[in-house]
C-alpha cells in the first residue's frame, strides 16, 4: 500500500511559544502509521485565524496532502477558533465522521458535547479537527481509522462504486 501524506497541524498558543510540548501531535504521528500515513509536515502554530487558515490551504493547494489532522482548538474558549478556520477552507463537510467522534467520546465523558471539531474536504484533501489532548485525540483517532483508508480512496477516485 502507498503511504498517505499526511500533515499534522497543531493550534496551541504556549506550544508555538516552546512553553509546552505538543504530546497531541505526537499520537497522531503514531497513530497514522496504523493506515499507512506518512507524516510529511508538522506545524505548531499559535491559536490564530490566518495562520491556521493559511497552514491548512498551503497543505491542500501546494503539498496535495492526502491527510490533515488537526489538534487544539475545538473548545469554546475565545481563542479556539480550528473549526471556524476548516470552515474557511472546506468545500464539503463530511459531518459523519465528526458526529462519530463526538458519540464515541460522549460515552467517555459528559464534556464532549462541547467539542466543536469539524471535518471536511478540499479537493482530494481530507481535513479532521481533533481535541487538544493526547487522550481525546486517542479516543477520536480510534473511532476514525478503521474508515480513514476507504475515506480517501473514495475522495481521490482510487475506488470504484459501490456494489
Amino acid at each position: 500500500m502507498s503511504a498517505w501524506k499526511v500533515g499534522i497541524l497543531t493550534s496551541s498558543d504556549k506550544g508555538a511559544r516552546g512553553e509546552r510540548e505538543d504530546l497531541s501531535g505526537q499520537v497522531i504521528r503514531e497513530m497514522m502509521l496504523d493506515i499507512g500515513g506518512e507524516v510529511v509536515v508538522y506545524q505548531v502554530v499559535p491559536d490564530e485565524f490566518d495562520i491556521l487558515r493559511n497552514s491548512m490551504v498551503t497543505y491542500c493547494d501546494e503539498l496535495n496532502l492526502d491527510l490533515i489532522v488537526t489538534t487544539g482548538g475545538t473548545g469554546l474558549a475565545k481563542r479556539d477558533v480550528t473549526p471556524e478556520a476548516t470552515l474557511a477552507v472546506i468545500e464539503r463537510e463530511v459531518p459523519g465522521m465528526a458526529e462519530a467522534m463526538r458519540a464515541a467520546s460522549l460515552a467517555k465523558t459528559k464534556f464532549a458535547m462541547l467539542s466543536r471539531a469539524v471535518v471536511g474536504t478540499r479537493g482530494n484533501t481530507l481535513i479532521i479537527n481533533l481535541p487538544g489532548s493526547p487522550k481525546g485525540v486517542r479516543e477520536c483517532l480510534e473511532v476514525l481509522l478503521p474508515v480513514l483508508p476507504h475515506a480517501l480512496e473514495i475522495l481521490q477516485g482510487k475506488m470504484g462504486e459501490h456494489k
